[in-house]
């Protein structure tokens, strides 16, 4: 696929996306955010892909959203930020509920809905530099990208009150302190790390990681009847329908590496 805002490709079982404005610092415009759909209805869509890697071109992860977009608007706006966030979430819950992993890794400053994308992660890792800040209210903004749903889980409700509110500026020592980030690394071994840990993932039981990342997503909607009752038909679909799982029971009971296929 020919892209222009973002970069992207399939190599050993792992997509890459590259968030490509790096003259504006990584912003989301509307032909962002439409080609990050695209990207991601791929990945979601494609067998072949078992873990995903997203970072940013250049010193920003991404800046947010092009606010020079939405004053050049004037009272258009908000039809700006309606065609914006319509294919940017869509594509944040595709990466939350697809089966491939998903990585992220904060090359630099995430800011607002950078923020928001950063933290969507399954594993996020963070480059020693990175900064990151939530920053929506310093426009007299609320959040979007799905920042008030990942805040609080990973950082509890009075932190993000006070992340959303406050407006401070977190190292990257700072948001792991506070449980938004899984990892931070020196900036050169940034990548690295992101494609070593991808493709370890790529290595593992896709389905399986598929209907964890489900179940996680939802649990804070059920009750704990309606989670057993969905977790115990999780591992059931696991156990009737895919080979890994098969290869899982008997690789524990032989005692060997099991040799999973995605599948």
């Amino acid at each position: 696929m020919n892209f222009t805002n973002i970069e992207f490709a399939i190599e050993n079982d792992i997509a890459r996306i590259t968030l490509n404005r790096p003259e504006s610092a990584n912003t989301i415009s509307v032909e962002l955010a439409e080609e990050l759909l695209q990207a991601a209805i791929v990945c979601d869509g494609n067998t072949a892909v078992r873990a995903v890697i997203l970072t940013g071109k250049g010193r920003f992860f991404s800046g947010g959203g092009d606010v020079q977009s939405f004053a050049a608007a004037g009272e258009s706006a908000g039809l700006l930020l309606r065609r914006i966030t319509a294919p940017l979430h869509a594509a944040i819950s595709r990466f939350a509920r697809m089966d491939a992993p998903f990585v992220t890794a904060v090359n630099g400053t995430a800011a607002g809905a950078g923020f928001s994308l950063a933290i969507a992660g399954d594993v996020i890792i963070a480059a020693e530099s990175a900064k990151l800040t939530m920053a929506y209210t310093k426009i007299a903004m609320s959040a979007d990208g799905g920042g008030s749903f990942h805040l609080p889980r990973l950082a509890g409700l009075a932190r993000a009150k006070e992340l959303m509110l406050l407006n401070p500026v977190l190292t990257a020592g700072d948001a792991q302190q506070r449980g938004l980030v899984t990892m931070v690394v020196p900036d050169a071994d940034l990548l690295k790390k992101a494609n070593e840990i991808a493709a370890t993932l790529a290595l593992g039981p896709t389905r399986a990681y598929g209907e964890v990342k489900r179940l996680l997503v939802d649990s804070f909607h059920h009750s704990l009847e309606q989670q057993l009752a969905l977790e115990s038909r999780s591992m059931s679909t696991l156990a009737d329908n895919t080979q890994d799982a098969r290869e899982g029971f008997q690789a524990f009971v032989h005692k060997q590496a099991p040799k999973y296929a995605g599948r």
